[in-house]
């Protein structure tokens, strides 16, 4: 039997495959990073340069996350819940956004048709979903480690594996660093790979996978 800080652990790995699963996703079917705000940036970056306006979605996606997350933050100051109470509201709002994110898609199809003001709320809510999460790791578990963010984890994991075949490790506790920063990677990386499957298997209905994932999160929080 898992104990509490077991099924915590699996928790922030589900939320990771939730992460790698919404960033594939939009990417295909909307366009944009709703996962990762460096790749919005990225992306925006060399239209500017060329002289070009950015779509309104790219446009928006780091002020919409911005304030998504100050949503959350809100949520969280007013409902004035604490520890897995707090955290089972904010996982609530994560699958309540993916939800809508999935009956826009299926009912507006933005993958096929792109462009418009569905297409870019679909975008922005998918955003907002992923800010959610974003900030519950930050305020109910500020040392958490991120769920979308791999290259963080990646290097981290690579210093963790040095430090365990080293005779004098920089820093200790290497095996369950490792364990658990590679734990992170491996649900991400799972998650963008059933993502593209989805979406090429599935389409626009490919935002079912997530939304049930997120769905699991919510009963979890009872053995946390």
């Amino acid at each position: 039997m898992l104990t509490p800080l077991q099924w915590r652990e699996w928790l922030i790995v589900l939320l990771s495959t939730i992460a790698g699963l919404v960033d594939v996703i939009s990417f295909l079917t909307l366009k944009i990073f709703a996962a990762h705000v460096t790749g919005n940036l990225v992306l925006i970056a060399p239209v500017l340069v060329g002289g070009r306006s950015p779509r309104l979605d790219q446009d928006l996606a780091v002020p919409v996350f911005v304030v998504a997350t100050a949503a959350a933050w809100l949520v969280a100051r007013v409902s004035g819940l604490h520890g897995v109470h707090l955290v089972r509201l904010l996982l609530v709002g994560q699958f309540l956004l993916l939800a809508f994110v999935l009956l826009i898609s299926v009912t507006h199809r933005p993958s096929v048709n792109q462009g418009g003001v569905m297409f870019t709320i679909d975008a922005m809510v998918a955003v907002s979903a992923i800010a959610f999460q974003f900030a519950l790791l930050r305020i109910v578990s500020p040392n958490a480690p991120s769920t979308a963010v791999m290259t963080g984890n990646l290097s981290t994991s690579v210093l963790a594996l040095l430090d365990l075949m080293a005779r004098k490790p920089v820093v200790n506790d290497a095996r369950e660093r490792l364990r658990k920063q590679f734990s992170l990677l491996l649900g991400f990386f799972a998650g963008c790979m059933a993502g593209a499957a989805a979406v090429l298997w599935c389409g626009d209905w490919a935002w079912s996978l997530p939304v049930l994932l997120a769905a699991l999160t919510v009963p979890m929080t009872g053995k946390i």
